[in-house]
């Protein structure tokens, strides 16, 4: 085991190790390049009986570990959504993991909580959100959309489902046929059930048709249900479309249903006036939810959650145990009744740290050069004959395919773009991934890597003229 002697030395070159990472990353594949199981197989079965050296660690961790690692932080990773981070927020987490505090209430650790509460304060008001929400910071917005249907639930109920189980299977979910999964994990969990949630159609932008959300809420209304839950989103995760937020709450008002925004990606966009538009009606939102994880340099994991009714929520989560009570229960929020964890991470360290760091404007020029750069990139994919742009882009996602001028059989173009990615991701100098837009095969490309800039924009660009003509040869 280490002695505090060892400690320092050892943190003193793993801190040189991560400088030297974040300055030199380019030297590694965006997308990790082994097999399945090759890792699992250069392991040994067994824990050591004996102790072992941190410099027989050290070396196992590169030899082994970093072959298998996919770079989320190169400034080539292009796929999925960007879970970027900063020096500043590494610098919170390793004081985090230090401190190693458990922070489920105020008395376990007011900074904590009080950073917490100051923190969600910071955000709705650079982010222009409503003022009346509370705020508090879940891991993921899978939790914060659970937590959401759950409370949406209990209000429906009066919070007799909390106390004697469910008894009502006519309780049914809205959101559109872009909707992230996440919406139908948490109908199940919180179980309503798969088949009471409605996928509603999308118009030629991929948004939610009013129309045919209202018509799905009056057809299950005839038919006996009650509807609980609509979702709406702010940048799905397929082309980052925006539904009309401010005419879906109006519909929830005129039904009395419970309005959930996910914005997981897309919300940090809220810091620039100028894509201020996308959020209109976000006042007329139960809760809402984006990730500082993403896209606002903050390391993964950190969500932001916000409701108008805390009581609402709270009422939904809290247990208080004797164990649990304290002297000050009645003058502080214990986060710990605002979600589904009791234990709960400092992770309002890494948000102050990063958002003293930066300074608003700061962050607001990070998010300007990427939505700067995407657009460079979507210039040049939709002025060239053989690309074909699949979705606006209303942030800094790319949503497109190769489709060569003689060919215009779908299930050949799909064939052929999947052909393109694959080629894209084995040359070992980018990392996108796909989804499918009416059907067809879309290459993404999400500009939004702390670091990256109009070299690696150009260097995608070259790497796509260059497979997309070794395909057409």
């Amino acid at each position: 085991m280490l002695s505090s002697q060892d400690f320092r030395k050892y943190a003193h070159q793993i801190a040189d190790r991560m400088a030297d990472y974040f300055e030199h990353i380019e030297q590694y594949s965006p997308k990790s390049q082994v097999s399945p199981q090759q890792i699992l197989e250069a392991l040994p079965m067994h824990a050591p009986e004996q102790p072992e050296t941190m410099e027989a660690i050290l070396q196992d961790f590169d030899t082994i570990i970093m072959q298998g690692i996919t770079h989320w932080q190169h400034p080539s990773f292009f796929a999925y959504f960007p879970a970027n981070n900063s020096y500043a927020s590494v610098l919170a987490e390793m004081l985090t993991a230090t401190l190693g505090a458990q922070c489920m209430v105020w008395d376990t650790s007011p900074a904590a909580a009080e950073l917490e509460e100051r923190m969600m304060q910071w955000i709705k008001q650079a982010m222009q959100l409503p003022q009346h929400w509370e705020g508090v910071i879940q891991d993921t917005a899978s939790t914060a959309t659970l937590c959401a249907l759950l409370t949406a639930r209990e209000q429906y109920s009066q919070y007799a489902i909390n106390e004697r189980g469910f008894e009502n299977d006519k309780l049914t979910v809205y959101c559109s046929n872009q909707t992230h999964s996440s919406i139908e994990k948490a109908v199940k969990i919180a179980g309503i059930g798969k088949k009471q949630l409605r996928y509603i159609a999308t118009d030629e932008q991929f948004a939610i048709r009013i129309d045919s959300l209202e018509e799905a809420i009056r057809k299950d209304l005839a038919e006996g249900y009650t509807p609980l839950v609509v979702v709406g989103n702010i940048g799905t995760t397929g082309s980052t479309a925006v539904d009309p937020i401010d005419a879906m709450g109006e519909i929830c008002k005129k039904y009395h249903i419970f309005f959930h925004v996910d914005a997981a990606y897309a919300g940090s966009a809220a810091l620039l006036p100028e894509k201020q538009s996308f959020f209109k009606g976000l006042e007329h939102a139960d809760s809402y939810v984006f990730n500082p994880h993403k896209w606002l340099m903050t390391n993964f994991d950190c969500t932001a959650y916000f409701v108008k009714s805390k009581e609402a929520l709270i009422r939904t989560f809290e247990i208080l145990p004797e164990y649990l009570k304290t002297q000050h229960d009645q003058k502080v929020n214990n986060y710990r009744d605002w979600g589904i964890q009791l234990g709960r991470r400092f992770r309002a360290l890494k948000l102050w740290f990063v958002w003293r760091s930066f300074g608003v404007e700061g962050l607001q020029k990070t998010l300007r050069t990427h939505l700067a750069l995407a657009q460079t990139l979507y210039q040049r994919i939709s002025t060239h004959s053989d690309f074909e742009i699949l979705a606006p882009m209303h942030f800094n996602l790319v949503c497109f395919r190769y489709k060569p001028t003689n060919i215009n059989n779908e299930e050949t173009l799909n064939l052929l773009n999947a052909q393109l990615l694959e080629r894209l991701n084995q040359s070992g100098k980018v990392y996108l991934s796909h989804t499918k837009l009416n059907g067809k095969y879309t290459l993404r490309v999400v500009v939004g890597q702390t670091n990256v800039n109009q070299t690696h924009i150009d260097q995608l660009w070259e790497l796509l003229l260059h497979h997309k003509q070794v395909l057409s040869n």
